[in-house]
């Protein structure tokens, strides 16, 4: 036990002594500092770890840190295995402060390998600490330090231990979400190795399965954030992030607020459509087709995709009964996308055979010919909307004119004929009840 708090003592007059330089790289006795460094290392590469020990703590008590970097390394892998040998928790728990502080002694006299010291300590803090608050107190001065420079399961091992901390009710919810976050800050900085990227998806799905992130828990950690500083883009963008990749937590006031603030700040075709989405799916359908038209508004939207979203577009302002809107981005679609072509026509075709057109007899029916006339060309168009094409054609041919009632107006079988109706036009061809 003795040796082990000599090896502390040593190291800590060293940390706070001015002496060494002036004494030289081996200290005021270089030549058994040189001595013992070789019996060690003799030892050493001979793997005869055990005949090494005592040897490098004689080296240890002799020389001053500078004397040799693999003195500190050297010493770090056999002062690892003693611990590991110890079963007296007394001895074990200053052998590992020893362990320890060897890391901050290369750290403080070997500037260079500071990063790889701290988080070489940080592995040793994860392999011989068991309490997880040791463990994340420790390892956050680790990590203040490193910053991205931090070993990535370093970070993954912290978030672990804010989140065995947060089950036994020793940590807030707003602390595991903070160290979450701040650890996928410092790996996004990092340079994208398989490693690092491999962690990243760890710490993710580590933080996912916990399920601290709460959507309650979100909204209540938020919430009053948000009210304090809604212009504040990096906690906006932090809000969308959280609440985004958590499931069933997009349909509520804070996330909407969050997502339109930073469409506001920085708008596209991408924002503009998300906000369509949110605001479809709290019904709110004129906001959510302005949305969606600002969508398409954007100059740097391809051509693929504007034709689904006309598409798109027509589809739901026919749902919302705005059938002007339908009609005109259903021919837009059709127009974009030979592809889109069967649903447009589709879409047109149940508009027609949906408005309610005012006059005669035959006025009032005439929709139903170009109802059928855009039915015919969307099953023509796309073989796999036929059966629901054929349907709707049953449906309304039933309501075409009898043959007596279009006579008595002039009007015959064949005849081409303008219908204008519910703010459409198209022209079409007679057709009558046989």
């Amino acid at each position: 036990m003795k040796k082990i708090t000599l090896v502390l003592l040593t190291f800590a007059m060293a940390l706070v002594g001015t002496k060494v330089s002036a004494q030289g790289k081996y200290g005021a006795d270089s030549a058994e500092c040189i001595k013992y460094l070789s019996y060690y290392q003799e030892y050493y590469k001979q793997k005869n770890y055990d005949d090494a020990l005592p040897s490098w703590r004689k080296a240890v008590k002799l020389c001053p840190p500078t004397a040799s970097q693999n003195m500190l390394l050297n010493g770090m892998t056999l002062l690892a295995r003693d611990i590991n040998k110890t079963q007296d928790a007394t001895r074990r728990s200053e052998m590992i402060d020893s362990l320890l502080m060897l890391n901050d002694v290369r750290a403080q006299y070997y500037p260079r390998y500071a990063v790889a010291a701290l988080n070489t300590k940080g592995q040793y803090i994860t392999q011989f600490f068991k309490d997880p608050k040791v463990v994340y107190d420790r390892l956050d001065e680790i990590i203040a330090a490193n910053q991205e420079n931090t070993k990535p399961s370093l970070l993954l091992l912290k978030l672990n231990s804010a989140i065995d901390l947060f089950k036994a009710d020793k940590l807030g919810a707003e602390e595991v979400i903070n160290t979450y976050q701040n650890a996928i800050a410092l790996i996004g900085k990092a340079e994208q190795t398989e490693e690092v990227v491999k962690t990243k998806a760890d710490i993710e799905g580590l933080f996912i399965t916990s399920q601290v992130a709460s959507c309650d828990n979100l909204i209540t950690l938020f919430t009053p954030r948000y009210e304090a500083d809604p212009n504040n883009i990096d906690l906006v963008t932090n809000i969308v992030k959280m609440m985004g990749n958590t499931e069933g937590c997009q349909n509520n006031d804070l996330f909407l607020k969050a997502v339109t603030k930073m469409h506001a700040n920085e708008p596209s075709a991408a924002s503009a459509y998300y906000l369509y989405k949110l605001h479809a799916a709290q019904d709110d359908n004129s906001t959510a087709v302005r949305y969606l038209e600002e969508a398409l508004g954007f100059s740097d939207l391809d051509a693929a995709t504007k034709a689904n979203y006309q598409l798109e577009l027509a589809t739901f302002a026919l749902k919302s009964g705005m059938n002007a809107k339908s009609f005109e981005a259903a021919r837009k679609a059709a127009e974009l996308d030979p592809a889109n072509q069967g649903k447009a026509y589709y879409i047109i075709g149940t508009l027609w055979g949906s408005v309610r057109c005012g006059g005669n007899e035959v006025e009032r029916r005439a929709n139903y010919w170009v109802a059928v006339d855009y039915l015919q060309k969307a099953k023509a168009a796309d073989e796999s909307l036929t059966a629901d094409c054929n349907r709707l054609i049953g449906s309304y041919s039933v309501y075409y004119p009898q043959k007596a009632e279009a006579f008595m107006y002039d009007i015959v079988d064949g005849q081409s004929y303008t219908v204008n109706c519910g703010g459409m036009h198209a022209t079409t061809t007679v057709r009558t009840q046989k």
